[in-house]
């Protein structure tokens, strides 16, 4: 099985996207996941993505870059993210990808630092994200895309850190709009066997991106990732697989090599 590989929008060169597309062609990529930029930015780049689609660019999915989630404490921001998040899966949709990577909260809180107990409960918390990818879900399947809901470790969200948990999630809200992504850096830290969980995900893992244990690229750090490739053709995964890490060296030289790791 052969994976198509995304680079990450802000690490390629280019003024446009039909110039950093052009670049990933070059070293062994095969598109781009995009920004998706929050106070209606990314809304507004419509007819740019539209035109990159025209012009052949592969944009699969976007990750949404925000400073507030559909998880947010405060109610007018959670409201506001649900917003967003509605407004950037119709976006993706005209660039012609498939959907919206969102975690429940990124660095909202961490039960693993001080102050330890957060300000709502980890079930109440569960409730509002639940009740918040059934309306983004609702929309998501009324224009065609899905919401790719991303465990991260326990350092950055107490209440999704491993697919289990989102697997737990996305079958309570019982939406085919809304899937996972499954997170190599954040897998190294939560997964105690990583293609078992893999696994046990299944058909569930609409998306996965990619980050080594030290959340550079693949090959950088220690991740097992003949482990991870075979479980992914174990279970059939069709899906795309996207940087969404740092990178150790300029662009050029280190993409090339994260195409050879991840051959098939």
């Amino acid at each position: 099985m052969s994976f198509r590989l995304a680079a990450a929008e802000l690490t390629l060169p280019g003024e446009t996207l039909e110039e950093k597309f052009a670049f990933v062609r070059t070293v062994g990529f095969d598109g781009i996941e995009l920004s998706a930029r929050g106070d209606g930015i990314f809304g507004a780049r419509i007819d740019e993505l539209r035109r990159a689609r025209d012009a052949g660019v592969q944009m699969p999915t976007a990750v949404v870059h925000m400073d507030h989630f559909i998880g947010d404490f405060d109610a007018d921001r959670r409201r506001d993210a649900i917003e967003q998040l509605k407004i950037q899966l119709s976006t993706i949709v005209a660039a012609g990808g498939t959907g919206i990577v969102s975690p429940h909260a990124f660095g909202l809180f961490s039960r693993r630092l001080p102050p330890f107990v957060p300000p709502r409960s980890v079930e109440d918390s569960r409730t509002a994200l639940v009740e918040a990818l059934r309306e983004v879900g609702e929309h998501a399947e009324s224009v065609g895309a899905k919401v790719y809901l991303e465990p991260l470790n326990r350092f950055e969200d107490f209440v999704i850190n491993q697919l289990a948990d989102a697997v737990s999630v996305v079958e309570e809200v019982g939406s085919p709009g809304v899937m996972i992504t499954a997170d190599t850096f954040h897998m190294s830290i939560e997964e105690a066997r990583v293609g078992e969980s893999i696994r046990r995900a299944g058909s569930r893992i609409g998306h996965v991106q990619l980050g080594d244990s030290n959340r550079l690229e693949p090959g950088a750090g220690h991740y097992d990732w003949p482990e991870t490739l075979q479980a992914l053709e174990a279970i059939g995964y069709s899906g795309w697989l996207a940087m969404e890490c740092g990178l150790s060296g300029p662009v050029d030289q280190v993409l090339p090599g994260v195409a050879k790791l991840l051959s098939r």
